[in-house]
């Protein structure tokens, strides 16, 4: 099979990258890294320490949420050359709730194909280990700053089936847990997903009102992905931690 980067036309691969472990990379990953032209990537510094570890050395260049528009024009003049881009965040899938979507459209609506290349993702890793429905998954990503918005985005899924998941902050973790215990009930169960793939991985599940209540009592570090069952049952939880 000829490389999927060897093509006149210039292409752009939205490519997952690992959260944590390394070794979540997948092969077609590893591959595309290395034969693309170019790299975009949220923190140059960081994809420079994973493409040193696959012993790659592509060029990097910066496109994160505060330069991702003014790089447009120069992206599309590099696809209009013929070249061969990548797109990574700092961990993850580029687009969900990382920088990517602006620059996605803009490809798209130039006539330039973009091509996934799937790999690690927090909500996926979260909803899958939480033990909670995901026959239904509402995704809101990080929720609003001010709290009256926070409050009626979560009233808006109060009701549905399946399972809420949010990104949360460790400066907000409190914060977000008390207007879910408001908007939602205390006794929703919950799975706390904290430095999923990472050496202190962590899964805290509960309800909300006992997730909050511990959750007062530690200081919150690392990266957190929240997972909320809302199908309204009540039924046991426990915390388990890894």
């Amino acid at each position: 099979m000829p490389p999927e980067t060897a093509s006149a036309a210039g292409k752009l691969f939205v490519v997952g990258t690992p959260l944590g472990n390394l070794e979540d990379i997948t092969l077609r990953a590893v591959r595309i890294l290395g034969e693309v032209d170019r790299i975009l990537a949220e923190d140059t510094r960081r994809t420079g320490r994973l493409l040193m570890h696959l012993g790659h050395s592509a060029p990097t260049i910066s496109l994160h949420e505060h330069n991702e528009r003014g790089r447009i024009p120069q992206v599309l003049g590099w696809l209009q050359k013929g070249e061969q881009l990548a797109l990574v965040s700092d961990a993850g899938t580029p687009g969900i709730s990382d920088p990517g979507f602006p620059l996605i459209r803009a490809v798209i609506d130039a006539g330039f194909e973009v091509i996934p290349v799937p790999g690690p993702s927090a909500l996926v890793a979260a909803a899958s280990a939480a033990g909670l429905p995901t026959d239904q998954l509402h995704f809101l990503g990080f929720l609003p700053m001010k709290k009256g918005r926070r409050r009626s985005t979560l009233l808006q899924v109060a009701g549905a089936g399946g399972s809420l998941v949010l990104y949360v902050s460790p400066h907000r973790l409190q914060s977000d847990l008390e207007i879910l215990c408001e908007s939602l009930g205390e006794e929703r169960p919950a799975c706390l997903c904290r430095e999923l793939t990472k050496v202190h991985e962590e899964f805290d599940r509960g309800t909300l009102g006992a997730l909050r209540d511990r959750w007062q009592q530690r200081r919150p570090r690392g990266e957190f992905t929240l997972v909320v069952e809302l199908e309204g049952r009540k039924r046991s939880t426990s915390r388990e931690t890894t």
